[in-house]
C-alpha cells in the first residue's frame, strides 16, 4: 500500500511538471480534467486508515492540489510601428517580476500568440491572427519592461507602412468608408453620401436632412415653372 501511494504521488509531481511546462490552453485545462491522482492518493489513505486503525494516530500526509486558475484574454493593447518592426506594447501590472520563461511568445508568419503564466495567481493570453504582412519568425521576439511586454514583428518588406494590424481590421473599416465612383455622376456620389449620412444619423439628423429634401423639390418644382 506505501509503495503504491508513493507511485500516485510520483504521478502526482509529473503531472505538476507537465502544468507547469504547457503553454496551450487546452492541453492544461485536459491535464487539469483528467488528473484523477488527488482523488485517488484521499481513497488509499482512507483504506489503509480503515485497515490499520493505529494509523489514525499519525498525521495524515499532505496533498498539495494542483493550482492551475484561470485565463484571462488579452483584449486591450496598442501598436505602433518603424521601418523594421511593428510593434504591440500590452500593459500587464507586475508583469517584470514574473520568471522570464513565463512570458512566452510563439510566431508564425502571419500570426502570433502570447502566454504569460501565472501572474498574480491568472494567466494571460493573447492571440493575433491575419496580420496585414508576412513577418520573420526569426526576427521576432519580445521584451518585458515595468507593467509592459513589448513584441516585436520584423517586417518581411521593409520600409512598407501597415496602414493595419490584421487584414480583419483593414476590411472592416473599408467596409465602413463610403464608396466613391469616378464614373458616375458626381451628384450620384453626392447622393449616395448624404443616403449614408441619413441611415447612420439620429431623430433630428433625419428630420433636417428631409426637410432640406423638400425644400430642394419644391426650389426645383418653382425653377421648372418660371419663365
Amino acid at each position: 500500500m506505501a509503495s503504491a501511494l508513493e507511485e500516485l504521488q510520483k504521478d502526482l509531481e509529473e503531472v505538476k511538471v507537465l502544468l507547469e511546462k504547457a503553454t496551450r490552453k487546452r492541453v492544461r485545462d485536459a491535464l487539469t480534467a483528467e488528473s484523477k491522482i488527488e482523488t485517488e492518493i484521499k481513497n488509499k489513505m482512507q483504506q489503509k486508515s480503515q485497515e490499520d486503525p493505529l494509523d489514525n494516530e499519525k498525521p495524515a500526509a499532505v496533498v498539495a492540489p494542483i493550482s492551475v486558475g484561470y485565463t484571462v484574454k488579452i483584449s486591450n493593447y496598442g501598436w505602433d510601428q518603424s521601418d523594421k518592426f511593428v510593434k504591440i506594447y500590452i500593459t500587464l501590472a507586475g508583469v517584470h517580476q514574473v520568471p522570464t520563461e513565463n512570458v512566452q511568445v510563439h510566431f508564425t508568419e502571419r500570426s502570433f500568440d502570447l502566454l504569460v503564466k501565472n501572474l498574480n495567481g491568472k494567466s494571460y493570453s493573447m492571440v493575433v491572427n491575419n496580420l496585414l504582412k508576412p513577418i520573420s519568425v526569426e526576427g521576432s521576439s519580445k521584451k518585458v519592461k515595468t507593467d509592459t511586454v513589448l513584441i516585436l514583428c520584423r517586417k518581411k518588406a521593409e520600409n512598407i507602412r501597415w496602414d493595419y494590424l490584421t487584414q480583419v481590421e483593414k476590411e472592416c473599416k473599408e467596409k465602413e468608408k463610403p464608396s466613391y465612383d469616378t464614373e458616375t455622376d458626381p451628384s450620384e456620389g453626392l447622393m449616395n453620401v448624404l443616403k449614408k449620412i441619413y441611415e447612420d444619423g439620429d431623430d433630428d439628423m433625419k428630420r433636417t436632412i428631409n426637410k432640406a429634401w423638400v425644400e430642394s423639390r419644391e426650389k426645383q418644382a418653382k425653377g421648372d415653372t418660371e419663365f
